[in-house]
């Protein structure tokens, strides 16, 4: 089978940021080399240009100049997507990216092209009104579009335009690739928090709706992990002083070893996120990779589509303290039913969400695009 070289656009990446959009062409790129399919990126960073390997992937690793508004903006790169272009048969971009849009449609445009829209701009509204020409532009000279749930598709008044050229891929994910917890992790964190706690893992952002669920659990004895870090970690630490919850465990970055211990040992995943700039939740479907049962909320994105009410986990109301915390009793109250919704999550991942199904599906479109070159306008 003819090899296909495929070139990531997207503002951050491994080993800088972990995240779930990473994950996702992380993810990808390592089904893809069963595959005959090189997956590479560009990108941005912190530290000065670079190239450089993580795992079989080439990272073209551009300094950043500057980041406004959550879009990091970098002149360089420019001049590094020019040079490396045309080594690329397809330009995957991953949505939503401002900047990305300006390095396609200033050189990127006589290239086959694909984009996952992972998500609508939900929080600079103001910014967006000015940018919708550019937006419109882009979208209009995608050869493709990828969505990761149809609850997005249904949902999402940006993509109307463009539905006849927009297909529903799910995102998957390998367990074979996240490690086994060492037994001596796996002892260390149930001697901390035992097995009835509640796992959140992800960066701290004002979406995940983290303060609510802190709410959720005053005057409870629900216990909750909080792992990773990110922008509103010292505001959730001040409250959760504030309020004297010693039922909340911050735990802040953690490795995978030490995800994969808690992810093992945890009663059930718990993720607030109230605001649709959650588009999916990478780690809410490695709780049902992890046969784990799950709470989250009704925000019209892929969470839903991952989390089936009363079968794989709770669906609540979002920014709804209380129907987040009688979600939480009522699966420490209900073993038996926890452990039902657990197997029924691990079930619906392996039916909907592995790697192998994500990739199927982009490996059909990178193929029809390689092999009947679309005319771009």
């Amino acid at each position: 089978m003819e090899k296909i070289k495929v070139l990531h656009v997207f503002k951050s990446y491994f080993p800088e940021t972990v995240g779930g959009i990473e994950q996702v062409i992380y993810q990808l790129a390592q089904a893809g080399n069963k595959h005959n399919i090189q997956s590479d990126i560009l990108t941005l960073h912190e530290g000065k240009t670079q190239t450089f390997r993580f795992n079989k992937q080439i990272v073209f690793a551009v300094h950043r100049d500057l980041q406004l508004a959550s879009t990091g903006f970098s002149i360089q790169a420019f001049a590094v997507f020019k040079r490396i272009i045309n080594k690329y048969d397809i330009i995957h971009y991953h949505y939503p990216w401002p900047f990305g849009d300006l390095l396609h449609l200033f050189l990127g445009r006589n290239k086959p092209s694909i984009l996952t829209y992972h998500s609508d701009i939900v929080r600079q509204q103001a910014l967006e009104k000015v940018y919708r020409p550019v937006q419109q532009r882009f979208l209009r000279s995608m050869d493709r579009i990828v969505v990761t749930s149809p609850n997005y598709l249904r949902s999402s008044s940006t993509l109307v335009p463009f539905h006849d050229k927009t297909a529903v891929i799910p995102i998957g994910l390998n367990k074979d690739s996240y490690p086994a917890p060492p037994l001596q992790k796996l002892k260390q964190r149930k001697e901390q928090f035992g097995e009835d706690f509640f796992l959140f893992v992800g960066v701290l952002r004002y979406y995940k709706g983290l303060h609510i669920l802190l709410d959720a659990i005053k005057g409870t004895n629900l216990k909750v992990v909080i792992a990773g870090s990110g922008p509103t970690e010292q505001e959730l630490k001040e409250e959760a002083r504030e309020y004297n919850l010693d039922n909340v465990f911050f735990v802040g970055h953690i490795s995978e070893e030490d995800k994969a211990a808690l992810l093992t040992l945890c009663k059930a995943v718990v993720f607030p996120s109230h605001l649709r700039s959650e588009a999916f939740g990478i780690s809410l479907l490695e709780g049902a990779m992890y046969g784990k049962p799950m709470i989250s909320c009704e925000i019209g994105t892929g969470t839903t589509f991952i989390n089936e009410a009363n079968v794989t986990g709770i669906v609540v109301p979002p920014s709804d303290p209380n129907a987040l915390r009688q979600a939480m009793q009522r699966l420490i109250s209900d073993e038996a039913g926890c452990a039902r919704m657990g197997e029924s999550a691990f079930n619906r991942y392996e039916k909907l969400f592995t790697d192998k199904a994500m990739l199927s599906g982009y490996e059909k479109i990178y193929r029809e695009l390689t092999q009947h070159k679309p005319s771009h306008t």
